[in-house]
């Protein structure tokens, strides 16, 4: 076979491949009229990209064991738990033991690396489900203006606790310390199906004084401004930065059954990230 020839088709393949893997479901536009694109990742390389995303290693001890939810998992930067394999970020829960936890997944962040205020962010991914898996797209705050959690907030673009896979929720914590602190949160149930059986992109329009969630392109519920917060102060115009994971087990989804499989995967097709032209 002449070279360029072979050079052609492998690069068919390869492309063929990274389209397979991607799979069916919503794809966001790149460009958007009134947005400009100020950055976005695509999981192309061959390792995680450390000059915009760093790991979270453990279980939160010794300041937030648990990561103050009672989660079981020890979170590595290990390949069995995290990694990029034809244009996806791949995070993986283990049945494995280690740390004093029964499982192992895994937890990226962008803090002090990519900050954001203000903009549009589009996520797309496929998510898992089962008893106890509870995959979230989030995004917390870099400076802690109002001090420490949940005074200086959290924003949830997308969080899915695994027995009710065609839920999405949106939320926002705010207010006084634990356990007087208060959230806001609305859910969306999908028409048909659930998260696990395509890619779908969840998004976030955040503007000063307001935040409205999307669901491919589509505005789910629009809410959180100050008076609704009030008489909270309400932290959402600082800087925040964007976080990735899938936890197992905790509170609010509560532990792993006899019908939970694993491994679960968490597909990240690509983050996208705004600012208002």
């Amino acid at each position: 076979m002449p070279r360029l020839l072979f050079t052609f088709f492998y690069l068919f393949i390869i492309c063929f491949s990274q389209a397979a893997a991607q799979g069916k479901g919503y794809r966001s536009p790149l460009q958007r009229a009134d947005y400009q694109l100020i950055w976005h990742e695509d999981f192309t390389t061959f390792t995680l990209d450390t000059t915009s995303w760093s790991y979270q290693i453990g279980d939160g001890c010794p300041q937030l064991c648990g990561w103050g939810n009672n989660e079981l998992q020890h979170y590595t930067d290990n390949a069995r738990n995290i990694f990029l394999k034809d244009g996806l970020l791949h995070i993986v829960a283990r049945a494995e033991a280690m740390q004093g936890k029964a499982y192992t997944s895994a937890r990226i962040r962008t803090k002090g690396k990519r900050d954001f205020r203000y903009g549009r962010i589009d996520v797309r991914a496929r998510l898992p489900k089962g008893q106890g898996i509870w995959p979230a797209i989030w995004l917390m705050p870099t400076d802690d203006v109002y001090g420490g959690w949940p005074k200086s907030g959290e924003i949830d673009l997308m969080e899915l606790v695994g027995h009710e896979p065609e839920v999405l929720w949106g939320t926002v914590h705010y207010g006084p310390d634990w356990p007087n602190n208060k959230l806001d949160n609305n859910r969306y149930y999908l028409p048909k199906g659930d998260f696990s059986e395509r890619f779908h992109v969840f998004s976030l329009i955040w503007e000063e004084h307001q935040i409205t969630w999307l669901l491919n392109d589509t505005i789910v519920y629009q809410r959180i401004t100050p008076a609704m917060l009030a008489p909270e102060p309400y932290p959402f115009n600082e800087r925040f930065h964007l976080l990735i994971n899938l936890a197992v087990g905790g509170n609010w989804p509560g532990n792993p059954d006899s019908t939970t499989n694993f491994p679960q995967t968490m597909l990240v097709d690509y983050v996208r990230v705004y600012a208002r032209r």
